[in-house]
């Protein structure tokens, strides 16, 4: 028998609120383990590259997590007039810092992530997404982020949650203290990003989430981008502002001129993210604002 016909068919298989799977065959494991928060494997696999998966939830995949860490990071960054801190809740395979730390004007980034085995195997396995964690700008803290909120007394211009979904360590990410205390780390026209889970499958989670930032932010919003790794396709990140709006307060000139090579980010993207499907602005009617598009 040849070693094509002794070659195993693997796949990893991810199953989202037990009604819609979504499958990548795998060519080799790069790493797993058990940390003390969750299972974190990286795995080879046949089209999408190396792929990170905590509890056999895909969190990102090297085919397309430039998607994700771009619109984490330059909606608000080129929204903001002159973001110099920034602080990052979670991300620990690194992509959103990646693309932070490409903003000339950023001078502090910090990083807080509860699961150190994430970040090294990313480090070792993921290069070309973690690489940045090793900039002299980033403060890398493993904790709670939860807990560094609390008791933080440093200010920022832009907070960026990049967290899992409400499940084991991310479920206080969700919480109205947790929004709370993140709104008193933010200056004056300070912005918080947070993932906001998929427009088909997840409208219970949004209106919670939504419901929760309502008390401490002027504005809120919620931007859109497609992906290849996440169930439907369509994922979302929620925008929450001290009063800018992510339309009227852009500079798309500014985003132009960044010298900054985006490989899905464009002015363009960034007006039309905020463009939502009419189910999903019905959906979350007086949970969200209508932006001026």
């Amino acid at each position: 028998m040849s070693d094509k016909e002794n070659k195993l068919d693997l796949w990893v298989t991810e199953t989202h609120q037990d009604i819609v799977s979504l499958g990548f065959k795998v060519e080799d494991t790069l790493f797993s383990g058990a940390s003390p928060y969750q299972q974190v494997d990286v795995v080879k696999t046949a089209g999408h590259g190396a792929m990170l998966l905590n509890d056999g939830i895909v969190m990102v995949s090297e085919r397309d997590e430039f998607v994700y860490h771009e619109m984490i990071a330059h909606v608000p960054l080129f929204t903001h007039p002159n973001p110099k801190r920034v602080l990052i809740i979670g991300g620990g395979d690194g992509g959103t810092a990646r693309e932070v730390l490409r903003h000339e004007t950023v001078e502090r980034a910090v990083m807080v992530e509860i699961d150190e085995m994430v970040v090294n195997a990313c480090k070792k396995h993921i290069p070309s997404i973690s690489h940045a964690l090793e900039d002299p700008r980033l403060k890398l803290i493993v904790d709670d982020g939860v807990k560094y909120v609390d008791r933080c007394q440093e200010t920022f211009d832009a907070v960026l949650i990049d967290s899992t979904d409400p499940i084991g360590p991310a479920q206080p990410l969700f919480d109205k203290t947790f929004y709370e205390n993140v709104s008193r780390l933010l200056g004056e026209k300070g912005i918080m990003i947070s993932q906001s889970e998929s427009p088909f499958y997840d409208r219970q989670i949004q209106e919670s989430m939504f419901s929760n930032q309502r008390p401490f932010f002027e504005k809120i919003h919620m931007y859109t981008f497609s992906t290849l790794t996440y169930p439907g396709g369509l994922w979302s990140f929620g925008f929450a502002s001290r009063g800018l709006c992510p339309i009227k307060d852009f500079d798309p000139q500014r985003a132009s001129a960044s010298g900054i090579a985006m490989q899905y980010y464009n002015p363009e993207i960034h007006r039309a993210a905020f463009a939502l499907p009419a189910f999903v602005s019905r959906g979350l009617s007086g949970l969200i604002d209508p932006v001026p598009l």
